[in-house]
């Protein structure tokens, strides 16, 4: 088996053991017509955007924490919150404090018993190793969380594409969304 080969199987091995119920259970919620707030550090803060602005562009009100024209959270909005440890120090803090003001927590991480999951009401577990490999991850050749990223992508686009669904949006009412800047 080459690399590619090998890296998809990874992939797929890890995608087999995610909830499909916690992706519905997800959608659910994000259709709410609540504001939805992204946070994630590193490779899992691009994860988070790129989940970000698939919402947008299927019509969620939406927000990445740390941007410059981010408003304030308030009570009943949603955090959605990537951390492949659970440990990110600025994730967690942004956690704790978005749970204290009355925000819905969705953790995304592989450690469902980290801090970060401790203020979840949602965890969706992605069962993939991270660059803390611990024991009973499953292995992967790939440096570092690049098997956690890869998952939670496709995990989003997945929750992406029930959101959609459930929302009633085309392709073509999304491409509408689309940066026309380019």
């Amino acid at each position: 088996m080459n690399q590619l080969e090998t890296i998809l199987s990874e992939i797929s091995v890890v995608m087999k053991r995610i909830n499909v119920q916690d992706i519905e259970a997800l959608s659910l919620i994000l259709q709410e017509e609540r504001r939805i707030f992204v946070i994630g550090e590193g490779r899992s803060g691009f994860m988070a955007k790129s989940f970000a602005m698939r919402l947008m562009h299927l019509g969620a009100d939406v927000y990445v924490i740390g941007e410059t024209i981010t408003p304030s959270i308030s009570e009943g909005d949603i955090l959605v919150a990537v951390s492949g440890s659970g440990t990110t120090q600025n994730v967690v803090w942004t956690t704790e404090k978005a749970k204290s003001i009355g925000c819905h927590i969705i953790a995304v991480t592989t450690d469902t018993e980290s801090p970060l999951a401790s203020y979840a009401s949602l965890i969706i577990h992605v069962p993939a190793a991270t660059k803390y490999r611990k024991a009973g991850e499953h292995t992967t050749i790939q440096p570092l969380g690049s098997l956690f990223d890869q998952c939670t992508h496709i995990l989003f686009d997945g929750i992406c594409l029930e959101y959609a669904a459930r929302k009633q949006v085309s392709h073509e009412q999304a491409f509408q969304k689309h940066s026309n800047m380019e």
